[in-house]
Order: structure tokens, then sequence, then C-alpha cells
């Protein structure tokens, strides 16, 4: 999952738009942003994060300029444990280029939950004028619904994800407290072969989260055609 076969893996798969979100951390985002103007022109990279809060739910913030990712990047930094990364249980954390060379190793535990609660990641998303989703809903570890047991009602995120382990008709049935919410299907990729698994098609003039923020609330003629 390096930088550059990413962006190859989404030109094979005939996307438009992928967004870059590893956990707790935006150091790979810039390359991947770089090795999409150097092979893919016409992709559009997306910066992000899917953050782990404090009750372990993963949340991901995506948003349009870099600098914004990367605020919330040491915003999340500062509240990680100071506990290191360990190689040896939890596999190294590269960072990579655009031509796939190392670029060093980030030794923070990526893995960890960071000490700032659900409310306070979204509100953050929000001041960096991003969009706050609220990860793989229908997983049973690490998700909104299956860490706190329900969605909190003051709880102001802008669309729920969905893996590609589940539709969006039994995603409905399954967990009716998402109909208030606008669903994108995501492929949740961790593996080069997962990429493109699942999509969503937005009708929308260019690919900017302000137009995709009107899909998910069908503003102004943008809609989710397709999840």
């Amino acid at each position: 999952m390096s930088p550059k076969r990413i962006v190859e893996k989404a030109r094979s798969n005939m996307l438009d738009i992928i967004g870059i979100c590893d956990h707790n951390s935006a150091e790979n985002v810039c390359y991947a942003i770089n090795a999409a103007k150097n092979i893919y022109p016409s992709l559009k990279v997306l910066p992000g994060m899917e953050i782990c809060t404090k009750e372990e739910v993963h949340i991901i913030g995506l948003f349009d300029e870099l600098k914004a990712v990367l605020k919330l990047q040491e915003l999340v930094y500062q509240s990680l444990p100071e506990e290191k990364n360990n190689p040896e249980l939890f596999g190294e954390q590269i960072i990579a280029n655009e031509f796939d060379e190392v670029e060093g190793y980030n030794d923070r535990l990526l893995i960890d939950a960071c000490s700032l609660g659900v409310h306070e990641i979204v509100g953050q998303i929000h001041k960096l004028n991003g969009t706050a989703i609220a990860s793989h809903i229908d997983r049973e570890s690490f998700s909104l619904i299956g860490q706190l047991g329900f969605i909190p009602e003051d709880l102001v995120i802008d669309a729920v994800e969905i893996s590609p382990n589940i539709t969006p008709d039994d995603a409905h049935k399954k967990f009716p407290e998402i109909e208030r919410f606008p669903i994108i299907h995501s492929s949740d990729a961790h593996f080069l072969e997962d990429i493109g698994k699942a999509t969503t098609r937005f009708l929308i003039e260019e690919p900017t989260i302000k137009e995709m923020k009107k899909a998910l609330q069908n503003e102004d003629g943008r809609k989710i055609a397709t999840v």
C-alpha cells in the first residue's frame, strides 16, 4: 500500500476520486498526491485521516487542502500515548515518497486510540472545513455503533460509511438509526487488491469537499447517484 502503487491501482480501476486515510496519521498523503500528478493527473486525491477516538471509534476526516489534514495530524499526534511503536509486534510504519522510496519511519503508536472524544474530533474536522464520516458502521469493532451502541443525537457527522461486506439495503435493515444520514460505500482498503472493491458515485461539478457535501445533502442538483 505505497503511494505509487495505490495510484496505479486506482487508475487500473478507473477511479476518479480516492481518499488517503491512514490510521491517526497523514504522513503519506502528500506523496500520494504527487504520485497522482506523475502517473494519473485526472485522479483527485483527497487528503484525509482515519482517527481512532478515545472511545475507540473510527472517524474519517476528508479535506480539500493538505494543510488542513496536517493541522489535524498535529492535534492527533499531541493526543496519542507516548508509547512508541514496536515494529516486531505491529509492523513498520513506513513513510514512502511518490517513487515508492522510503523517506523514513513513523515511531508513534498509531494503532492506539487518541485522548480526544468523538465529538471533539468531529468538531475539529469541521473547524478545518472538512467532512466527518463515521467509518465502517457495519463493523462490530471500532465503529460508532459497535463501540457506543448508538449514534449520539448531538453528533453532527456528514455521512456514515459502510464497508464492502454489506449492501445499503441490508445496512438500513440492520441499523435503522442510520436513516437520518447519507450513506457512502467505500472499499476501506488495507490491501492493494481491495482498492475499488466498493465505490460511491457522486454527481458533482468538480471533485471537491464542498461539492461532495452538497451531494450528500442533495443540494443544488448535486447528489449521490448510486451507492
